[in-house]
């Protein structure tokens, strides 16, 4: 039975608890999570969190980010509350703990977007209520959910599906990594030299791999590294915060470009991933962003159904 067929029952292992990285959790929460987000994107409405109330505080400026959770919310009949650091007072000095403590008695759990990993873990320290990771510097979490639950849907299955990452190996490669250790897949990230993942999150990754029958592999050559491929992931090459080496990178990732020509390499059925914003002409042409290859819409949607499962499982009435 794969994952789609299962029928959605929570223990509750998940309540109450903080999405910080995928490394807290395990193979067996992450499918209950897929198989509710399927479940949630068939049937998108309803009461589920009636009465519940999220804060999302926002360090770092959001499309997907803030809309997916916002109507996920309202879809569940609850209620989400912007907050941008520059105008609640955190952003003038009052400290991440004080921060913390004062919102845990307003709301029911608190996502966090973020410049700093130490600063979701401060803020989750001091939270008595569950602290989920919008995106910090080391993890993205909440992306990293809806590109497997998009590549399940693409693929019908996770087990032996080979992912190849083409570029920076950031916070959304190394939570992409994590997740498709733990689920059994084939993960190939090719990146060039001072750019590649952080070596303790590869361990880490590489030892989940092991137990679960997959495979976390680095190769700096991308036209090697897509051989076979099943997805093709990228992401920019220059993210926020890094404007100041947009020059240096774009000479740094010159031949790591997702073209056409990369594509023949892999499989013919390769699907394309890319978390967005992206950079047509950049890390990926027009071509391939906008063809026949593309999911990256239906990947785009998909982060408000994973979302919507994580709140359901950490806030939802038990």
């Amino acid at each position: 039975m794969n994952l789609m067929e299962q029928m959605y029952s929570t223990d509750g292992s998940m309540h109450g608890k903080n999405v910080l990285t995928w490394l807290d959790y395990n193979q067996s929460e992450v499918s209950q999570l897929l198989a509710q987000a399927q479940h949630l994107k068939e049937n998108p409405y309803s009461q589920s969190l009636k009465g519940k109330n999220l804060a999302m505080i926002f360090e770092k400026s959001s499309t997907r980010t803030r809309v997916s959770f916002e109507v996920g919310m309202v879809q569940m009949g609850g209620h989400a509350l912007y907050l941008n650091t520059r105008d609640i007072q955190v952003g003038r000095g009052e400290t991440i703990a004080d921060t913390a403590r004062v919102l845990s008695g307003y709301v029911d759990a608190i996502m966090f977007r973020t410049t700093s990993h130490g600063k979701l873990k401060e803020l989750a320290e001091h939270a008595s209520v569950p602290v989920i990771n919008g995106l910090c510097d080391i993890y993205h979490p909440c992306q990293a959910l809806a590109d497997i639950f998009t590549i399940l849907e693409l693929k019908g299955r996770l087990c032996g599906v080979k992912v190849v990452y083409i570029g920076d190996g950031n916070n959304v490669a190394h939570s992409l990594m994590i997740l498709a250790a733990m689920m059994g897949m084939e993960m190939v990230v090719s990146a060039p030299d001072g750019y590649q993942p952080d070596p303790l999150i590869t361990e880490k990754s590489q030892a989940l791999a092991k137990r679960y029958g997959g495979s976390v592999v680095l190769e700096e050559n991308p036209e090697k590294a897509v051989k076979h491929a099943d997805v093709i992931y990228t992401d920019v090459w220059t993210s926020m915060g890094q404007e100041e080496e947009s020059e240096k990178r774009l000479l740094d990732f010159e031949g790591y470009q997702v073209n056409e020509s990369l594509l023949k390499q892999a499989k013919s059925n390769v699907s394309f991933l890319h978390c967005l914003p992206a950079h047509r002409g950049e890390e990926v042409t027009a071509s391939v962003i906008d063809g026949n290859h593309s999911a990256v819409f239906q990947q785009a949607e998909n982060r408000m159904h994973v979302q919507k499962a994580i709140l359901q499982a950490v806030v939802g009435w038990k």
